[in-house]
């Protein structure tokens, strides 16, 4: 079938806020017990089971944290709610419930917004979680989203970032800079068109970089593998602002120093051969990229040989005595390079 080049698409003023929020979200449909009243009340209701809530929120706002001159909608939605299951999942606790809130320019017609509530709909699907509210308007600036983030779970089985002590190791799932390194290739192809609209971006062989930037996945999965084995971490959060940023926070709120081994940073081959062709330090990436979006902890010592052989697990340092502060202990020698926080800021100009 011939695409169609001239679509009729279609102004958000022919369904109103109350109409679109409607059609946007009239397929969606519950997975947990614990959502009681969802969209089309005044609020959600939500039983929590003798459990607790476990609640945060993130703003993505276009030209800051997104370029929609090479970020599809579909990715973008998707991308938006896994941005917040991260955070659920870092605190061991289960995803189960969004609201999604967006402000939207006339620029975007109805047949976008269905573009990226698709993705939020995947997201849903997959990770099992119900949307059951938000808000829509107008804006002046672009497409700005928020989406907030329900989670429930037992109150000992949470986990803050306040718990870390001396001597506990410190864990990364996954790998790390690939997030960093899709960006950059993104970047460069996406100025290349500015520069001349007729060249085909070279993307090819890139993919698995390109998918952790575009269409990351958040690491709720980690919860059910560390109650197989038994552990449970002492701290933890998730690595969305770079793993420098991260092990600082850790640090901050646990009053602990940390010790990193930079030959134990988990890398993909090809973050390390995309960092090499764009003369790029492949540490640095990982240690000031972001958006990974896997989980960082600590455990105690003797829970190591519960996780030193699991592929998803890599052991990258440990936690010493605050006053001996953070530091990268180079590769191959013992040289301490003090660690910065270079990651994400969305108030710092890039």
């Amino acid at each position: 079938m011939l695409e169609d080049k001239n679509p009729q698409l279609t102004p958000i003023s022919t369904y109103g806020e109350f109409g679109l929020i409607k059609h946007l979200t009239e397929n969606f449909s519950f997975k947990n017990t614990s959502t009681e009243i969802s969209i089309g009340d005044d609020a959600a209701v939500i039983n929590p089971e003798n459990k607790n809530i476990v609640v945060s929120t993130d703003i993505l706002a276009e030209g800051v944290h997104f370029n929609l001159g090479y970020v599809p909608l579909k990715h973008l939605g998707y991308k938006a709610v896994v941005v917040n299951l991260s955070d659920i999942a870092a605190m061991n606790a289960t995803p189960t419930q969004i609201l999604v809130s967006l402000a939207v320019s006339n620029r975007f017609p109805v047949e976008a917004l269905e573009e990226i509530y698709a993705g939020i709909a995947l997201a849903c699907k997959h990770y099992k979680v119900d949307l059951v509210g938000g808000d829509t308007t107008s804006s002046t600036s672009g497409l700005v989203m928020s989406i907030t983030a329900i989670g429930m779970e037992d109150s000992e089985n949470i986990v803050k970032r306040s718990g870390a002590k001396p001597n506990d190791l410190l864990v990364v799932t996954g790998d790390l800079g690939g997030a960093y390194l899709g960006l950059q290739i993104l970047e460069r192809e996406h100025s290349v068109y500015l520069a001349n609209p007729n060249m085909q971006p070279e993307m090819e062989g890139y993919d698995y970089i390109l998918e952790r930037q575009l269409k990351p996945e958040a690491r709720t999965d980690i919860k059910k593998t560390l109650n197989e084995l038994g552990v449970k971490p002492t701290s933890m959060i998730d690595i969305s602002d770079g793993l420098s940023s991260e092990i600082l926070h850790l640090s901050d709120q646990s009053k602990v120093g940390f010790r990193l081994y930079e030959e134990k940073i988990p890398m993909d081959s090809l973050t390390i051969s995309t960092a090499d062709e764009l003369n790029l330090n492949p540490v640095m990436c990982a240690m000031n990229g972001g958006e990974d979006f896997e989980l960082l902890f600590t455990i105690a010592p003797e829970d190591f040989e519960k996780i030193r052989n699991h592929p998803d697990f890599s052991i990258i340092g440990h936690a010493v005595e605050l006053e001996h502060g953070n530091y990268l202990v180079a590769r191959g020698s013992n040289e301490l390079i003090a660690l910065n926080a270079q990651g994400w800021d969305a108030f710092l100009k890039k």
